[in-house]
């Protein structure tokens, strides 16, 4: 039996690791999913995606050594994916990673059988989110919304309008997946 990959992806600030945090707390054995960890050159944050935190010299070590089944860089920083999620498939489980928009194209050649979900929010939304974690100047907050603009075109199987309620978006993503599991 094979699992599946979800791809997650979306514009900073439309609430991934919210939604995927929620949802995380909410699964239970016998849904049968895991959400994969991401290594990033990134120290922890307080309200932020946990994440395990690697320097650059330990994470470009471990890219080398063949440890990523995905990796990437984006905002200055290196993010993976570890090849752990290759045995949780061969295991049977719903494996969903939080990826970016813009290696989606080679987690699909990767993963050719991955589904992607796009979770996003309001340009007006998103700035907000973006303003209050303080993390950004005005400047940046434009340039990066900008930027979510060119990327607003990948291609995905489920797009989540994360504007409401956090449950909401949550329910959403959970009922995708309890249907579309039931179609593979």
């Amino acid at each position: 039996m094979s699992g599946r990959l979800v791809y997650v992806v979306g514009p900073s600030g439309a609430g991934k690791d919210s939604v995927l945090a929620r949802l995380r707390s909410a699964l239970r054995p016998e849904d049968r999913v895991v959400i994969a960890h991401r290594y990033i050159t990134r120290l922890p944050r307080d309200n932020s995606e946990n994440h395990i935190a690697l320097s650059e010299a330990e994470f470009l070590l471990r890219a080398q050594a063949g440890c990523f089944a995905l990796h990437w860089q984006g905002h200055g920083l290196h993010y993976g994916v570890g090849v752990e999620i290759e045995l949780w498939l061969a295991q049977g489980l719903t494996v969903l990673v939080n990826g970016s928009r813009a290696y989606l194209p080679e987690a699909r050649r990767r993963f050719p059988q991955l589904r992607a979900v796009c979770i996003t929010a309001a340009p007006e939304t998103i700035a907000a989110r973006l303003a209050g974690r303080g993390r950004e100047t005005h400047d940046e907050i434009v340039e990066r919304l900008r930027r979510n603009a060119g990327l607003a075109d990948a291609p995905v199987d489920k797009l989540i309008a994360n504007d409401g309620a956090l449950g909401d978006a949550v329910s959403e993503l959970s009922d995708w997946l309890s249907r579309s599991s039931a179609h593979c």
